[in-house]
């Protein structure tokens, strides 16, 4: 888009000062995003985001889920008597005709502000340090949700139900679009062998014993800004904040910071799991869980740990049988042997899982 175009997005919306300049802004995957210049030095510069609404196919929902949640959490920050708070919360501006979170152009597209967070950094590094620090960061904000009094909806129906993926993957077995399935049998009875155990989330939640919570559903350092000291300032990119076990939130960060290989190693030797990074994860999220994490919950955070690969084999190994029709492919085997790397990570966690209990028993 001209920067004619991109203007008229930005002066759409409720802002302070002079926009000087809009250029674009980090290589996101799912949102184009650009920094908005203002050119007074007592006003905010700002993030303008166009939503990808192929995903996010309800924006009003999506952008209610959203601000309800950074209003909440905003009131939590008051509460606890913080300081700073525009910097450790998101805050979106509303469009100055209709009073939304969002802007929807003539051409069907979807864009939202918020203000841009002068100093803050993020961090992709991995390690114990940063894992602990993710641990805190999102322990607190499912802390500061856990009595959020409205319901959010689900951005991404079915993002992390395993008996959905499990129903994709045995509808893709049935259909064998391409031919495939006789070549992977051999995965496919593994995946089967496990499936009901690895079900346990859904099975638990029917039976009221397992409760929803307000979960990130993105965990990754990524995700987290930080003050160039290294404290953490504020949880973003919040498309996918919905309704969902805590189980996400663990699983989901553990599944790619605790793989000692690649998502698609076709070498499985380097694929295994990081206690290191499990252990210092599960310290900084059970510490920041207190107030709120039931028993049932604690005492799954293994099964959480296995979640998330088998599921992630599932999804490929579907993917894979049906054409390589969702994941975008390299070569022609990518998907299976992001399947065989995402197994054999699982087999991994499976191995760990009594040290991982023993480990999660001696937390206080």
């Amino acid at each position: 888009m001209d920067q004619n175009q991109l203007q008229f997005i930005v002066s759409q919306f409720d802002i302070k000062g002079t926009v000087t300049e809009v250029k674009p802004l980090g290589n996101g995957l799912i949102n184009d995003t650009f920094k908005v210049t203002t050119a007074e030095s007592d006003c905010p510069d700002y993030v303008l985001q166009r939503i990808n609404n192929a995903i996010f196919t309800d924006v009003a929902m999506l952008m209610r889920n959203i601000t309800t949640v950074t209003t909440h959490i905003k009131l939590k920050l008051m509460e606890n008597g913080e300081t700073d708070i525009e910097r450790k919360v998101l805050n979106f501006r509303l469009t100055k005709e209709t009073g939304k979170p969002y802007f929807k152009t003539t051409e069907e597209t979807y864009w939202r502000i918020m203000d841009f967070i002068p100093g803050a950094i993020t961090k992709s590094e991995v390690n114990p340090e940063s894992s602990h620090d993710v641990g805190i960061a999102f322990g607190n904000f499912q802390a500061m949700l856990a009595d959020l009094p409205f319901e959010l909806g689900e951005t991404i129906p079915n993002f992390h139900n395993m008996e959905f993926r499990l129903s994709q993957l045995r509808d893709a077995v049935k259909a064998d679009r391409v031919g495939r399935v006789a070549e992977v049998k051999y995965l496919i009875d593994a995946i089967e062998r496990d499936a009901e155990e690895m079900c346990k989330g859904e099975q638990l939640y029917r039976q009221g014993i397992l409760p929803k919570r307000i979960c990130h559903c993105d965990t990754k350092v990524d995700n987290l800004m930080f003050e160039p000291d290294g404290s953490v300032l504020c949880v973003i990119d919040l498309d996918t904040v919905m309704p969902n076990f805590v189980f996400s939130d663990i699983g989901d960060f553990l599944r790619s910071a605790a793989n000692t290989g690649r998502e698609d190693d076709e070498n499985l030797d380097n694929v295994n799991f990081n206690f290191e990074i499990f252990a210092a994860f599960v310290d900084g999220y059970l510490e920041s869980t207190r107030s709120f994490l039931l028993p049932v919950e604690r005492e799954n955070i293994p099964y959480a740990a296995k979640l998330f690969p088998y599921m992630q084999a599932v999804r490929f190994l579907a993917d894979y049988l049906d054409g390589d029709r969702y994941y975008k492919i390299q070569y022609p085997t990518h998907n299976l042997v992001r399947t065989k790397a995402q197994f054999k990570l699982y087999e991994s966690v499976k191995a760990n899982e009594a040290k991982m209990a023993e480990f999660i028993a001696k937390q206080q």
